[in-house]
């Protein structure tokens, strides 16, 4: 009995070392095996948290009944696939769906209640909610203005950095991919191989050349840097230019470039002023002023990441002359264009553009929220207060009149980007303004907006006739919904 007794102890702590080995120190491989759908079941056993636009949702969880219950559903899918992107069975999960998945699916520890509990029942707390900075009108201006062309709008506050509206097209349903079946493999492919590049999110993820947009950046640096005092002294600019040290003559678009002031080259975007100017302020002031406003940034995240505007470091003075107007390696996002926007309208200061407001408990109770944003100087107050004059000069008496809104005061730059062999390719048409209401104190909205392929023959292109009226629907959005009009 026992030496019965003895074996059954025995094969009783086997039992238990060969569960303690399995359950321990293998845990991780088996959690980790591809064959291991309990995760997957999980993930999927309950609703996904809501992406809220406006206090409204975007977003939905539709119970298919199938062992991965729950599936994604969006409200105007196209609309706002450049915050949300999708979240997938299949393939994942993308944009606001990814850097926030924590909390949409329920799986932070933000969310956790009591930790030991939800351990032994094996529950999992309810998906939170994600509330954005978006302002709804403002987004739908923006996406019914760029009417399914290739292009993109940013928009933010001044402020504060909030992004009021964040715009790609063409754009797609991120639906399709939201289930597991054939026919979300069939979308796949089909988005995947569309020359249009529909899940491109061209507002933060693609760079473009600024065109003479960037003259913004080149007149702040030059002001900043006293090679300009008086922006009505006429400069010594001859028209064509001849860039240093080459044969190489640059043009303008506009006749009565040459030596015009600083004041009215840059309403009538001169090319030849701008490009010596950049040159007079050097590599080193110039490259410092580009970054003060963001560009070379590789860590800017909205909370997904976004890509690095360029301004290069190393160039000989040719190439800085065509850098200072936008051109050669010089590349920006079309958020990185109204950060510069809003360092203008903000008195000098560049705020961190954000996305996410909030983000909640399913009961609405807040875990945590965006807080104050850091803030650089781009340019001395002065600076700023002289460009912003200078930008309104532009929509006034310029070439942005496209953008003017009745009872608010308006300030913009156009620009049209070429590119391309030899400069072949349809030009990017360009436009950077803020907004600010005559009862306002100060700028409510900043927007970029760049048209790939604007309709216009080729001559014809500018930012003012492409891209203005499209940022002008954008701020008056903004604007009125201030107003109580929208």
């Amino acid at each position: 009995m026992r030496r019965s007794a003895c074996f059954c102890v025995l094969l009783l702590v086997a039992l238990l070392v060969n569960a303690a080995r399995i359950q321990v120190f293998q845990a991780l491989s088996y959690e980790d095996n591809p064959a291991n759908r309990r995760h997957s079941i999980a993930r999927y056993g309950q609703p996904r948290g809501d992406i809220l636009v406006g206090g409204v949702p975007v977003t939905g969880s539709r119970d298919t009944g199938e062992q991965l219950r729950y599936e994604r559903t969006y409200e105007d899918g196209p609309l706002y696939a450049p915050i949300t992107g999708f979240a997938s069975q299949e393939y994942g999960t993308t944009l606001l769906e990814h850097s926030e998945d924590g909390i949409l699916s329920g799986t932070d520890p933000l969310l956790s209640g009591i930790r030991l509990w939800n351990d032994f029942t094996r529950s999992q707390p309810s998906g939170g909610d994600v509330v954005t900075t978006l302002n709804r009108t403002a987004q739908q201006a923006a996406y019914a203005g760029l009417r399914g062309r290739k292009g993109a709008v940013a928009a933010i506050e001044p402020s504060s950095g909030r992004i009021l509206a964040l715009v790609s097209t063409p754009s797609y349903d991120p639906a399709a991919l939201s289930g597991n079946d054939a026919a979300v493999g069939r979308s796949w492919a089909r988005l995947n191989g569309d020359a249009d590049k529909p899940m491109l999110n061209r507002a933060v993820r693609q760079t473009y050349p600024p065109g003479s947009t960037f003259k913004v950046v080149t007149a702040a640096a030059a002001l900043d840097a006293g090679v300009v005092t008086d922006v009505d002294a006429r400069t010594d600019s001859p028209a064509p230019y001849r860039l240093p040290g080459t044969t190489t003559r640059l043009t303008n678009e506009s006749d009565g470039c040459e030596d015009l002031s600083v004041r009215e080259a840059f309403k009538w975007s001169c090319n030849t002023v701008f490009a010596k100017l950049g040159v007079r302020v050097g590599v080193s002031d110039m490259t410092a002023t580009a970054q003060a406003f963001g560009f070379n940034d590789t860590a800017l995240r909205i909370p997904f990441s976004v890509a690095q505007s360029t301004f290069d470091t190393s160039v000989d003075r040719a190439q800085l002359a065509l850098s200072s107007i936008g051109q050669y390696n010089t590349r920006a996002t079309p958020l990185q264009m109204a950060m510069v926007s809003a360092a203008v309208a903000g008195g000098g200061q560049v705020r961190l553009p954000y996305l996410v407001e909030r983000v909640t408990r399913p009961s609405g109770a807040t875990v945590t929220t965006a807080g104050p944003r850091p803030a650089r100087q781009a340019m001395t107050p002065a600076t700023a207060a002289l460009l912003k004059e200078l930008m309104t000069e532009v929509v006034t008496k310029g070439t942005g009149t496209n953008a003017a809104i009745p009872g608010a005061t308006v300030g913009g730059k156009t620009g049209t980007a070429q590119h391309g062999i030899g400069n072949s390719g349809t030009p990017y048409a360009w436009f950077v303004s803020w907004a600010q209401d005559d009862r306002d104190m100060e700028a409510r909205v900043a927007v970029a907006v760049v048209v790939e392929d604007a309709e216009a023959d080729r001559g014809e292109i500018s930012g003012g006739g492409d891209a203005a009226p499209i940022a002008r629907a954008v701020m008056k959005a903004v604007l009125d919904s201030g107003r109580g009009g929208g």
